[in-house]
């Protein structure tokens, strides 16, 4: 039953007559022709213009040989995301992160292989004018590649490239029917009228331009280009593949000696020490336990306990005061760091020898767990965007140390680990040749 209210809707068709694209073939004059001879109405203003990117990479010559296909991947790839066999995600000079950088052999000569056009967007301005200067209007031009997702089945197509429209559209601020306040919507309208446009166009119907009409609030000069749909680095939640993750937090894990003093959530440390007891352990062990030193008490109490020992032992080693003092401030990490973690190894599970050199064996077994949980604790808290350093202090006064924060006796402080947000950004890491430390037999 109608209303009388115009509802809300668009037309989107398959552009016909497109010919078979060249290299240095003029687009714009190809489709303007398509249009032309489609029907009376041909293009008007605001109308989309959706078009395959693979038809742009032919008419600027983005061909390579098929034999040539990893190389063009790795000529257009700026870092692997993920690698699963011979299948690589990675992300492209353009800043899309997809599979192969786009490099594709469908819909192209057989023994050939299209890259993705240089620029993008680019080109979409290139289209757009070139429609003006022909036909007159005023219409906004996508470019077009397909995408698979994170988490869906199936793939889609997106916009790569894009003129003369909005491709996002901003609903932050307004109210939704029941007035409550839109805080996070911002509606991807680009990616939309791509996936749209690909419903008429399909893959092998060999219509590689479709119209979108009734959008033309969304056409119109400003700066907006598909560039504007990736996201950047420091906001992408997800941005790593899988075995790029574990690299980039092994990166990540830098010792941090000078900390802000914003609190630590305590929650991401638990999040951390959850990923530390997934480590190693022999006889199937536990072998770890940390200890949280969340109040600014208990590490006082603990720190200065510490240090006194610490002070008594360097006199009864003779070191001067100036000597002993200067050690001291060295020392004082753990005390700048808003939050401490003590990792401490015990013994359950361990297997009684009757002679010294297997008993040693044995308990060398248990540090070496220990110190693969810390590890994960480290690298799980550069995840979690904390930085840390991990301090051996706490193993020259154990007894110091379990009194102070009333552990059992068979619970060895294997040092201590300061955690905090990093005030300064790391120094470059001096880069280690892994041959160096490889030998082959």
């Amino acid at each position: 039953m109608s209303t009388g209210a115009e509802l809300p809707s668009f037309h989107v068709w398959a552009l016909p007559g497109m010919p078979e694209v060249a290299t240095g073939d003029d687009l714009a004059k190809l489709i303007a022709t398509a249009a032309s001879t489609a029907g009376a109405s041909g293009l008007l203003d605001g109308d989309v213009v959706v078009v395959t990117s693979k038809i742009v990479s032919k008419a600027e010559g983005r061909v390579r040989r098929a034999d040539d296909r990893e190389a063009a991947i790795d000529e257009e790839a700026v870092r692997v995301v993920a690698r699963r066999g011979g299948t690589r995600i990675v992300e492209s000079r353009h800043g899309f992160v997809m599979a192969a950088a786009g490099v594709d052999a469908s819909n192209t000569p057989a023994g050939t292989v299209l890259l993705l056009p240089k620029d993008p967007d680019a080109s979409a301005a290139g289209i757009r004018r070139g429609l003006r200067e022909l036909l007159g209007v005023d219409v906004g031009v996508l470019v077009t590649d397909t995408f698979g997702r994170p988490w869906r089945e199936g793939q889609t197509d997106v916009a790569i490239g894009a003129a003369g429209l909005a491709v996002l559209e901003d609903l932050r601020g307004t109210v939704d029917p029941h007035g409550n306040a839109l805080g996070a919507t911002v509606t991807a309208v680009g990616d939309e009228l791509a996936a749209a446009a690909e419903l008429v166009k399909g893959k092998t119907a060999g219509l590689p331009v479709a119209v979108v009409r009734g959008l033309g609030r969304l056409v119109g000069e400003g700066p907006a280009t598909a560039r504007d749909l990736l996201r950047d680095a420091a906001s992408d939640m997800f941005r790593l593949g899988t075995s790029e993750a574990v690299r980039e937090a092994v990166t990540l894990r830098r010792t941090v000696r000078e900390f802000t003093a914003e609190p630590v959530d305590p929650a991401a440390v638990r999040r951390a020490v959850a990923a530390a007891v997934t480590a190693p352990a022999p006889h199937h062990t536990t072998p770890w336990r940390f200890v949280l030193l969340e109040s600014a008490e208990s590490r006082t109490r603990l720190l200065d306990a510490m240090r006194e020992a610490w002070i008594a032992d360097l006199r009864r080693d003779g070191r001067s005061e100036e000597s002993i003092a200067r050690r001291v401030r060295r020392g004082e990490v753990l005390r700048g760091a808003p939050y401490l973690v003590v990792p401490c190894l015990v013994m359950d599970g361990s297997h009684d020898y009757p002679d010294e050199r297997r008993s040693t064996a044995e308990r060398e077994m248990f540090v070496v767990a220990t110190g693969a949980g810390v590890q994960n604790l480290l690298v799980a808290l550069a995840g979690e965007g904390l930085g840390s350093a991990w301090v051996s202090s706490t193993m020259f006064c154990r007894d110091v140390v379990r009194a102070e924060l009333s552990l059992p006796d068979d619970w060895d402080p294997m040092g201590a680990v300061a955690v905090g947000h990093a005030a300064a950004p790391p120094r470059a890491r001096q880069p280690r040749d892994a041959d160096a430390f490889i030998e082959v037999r």
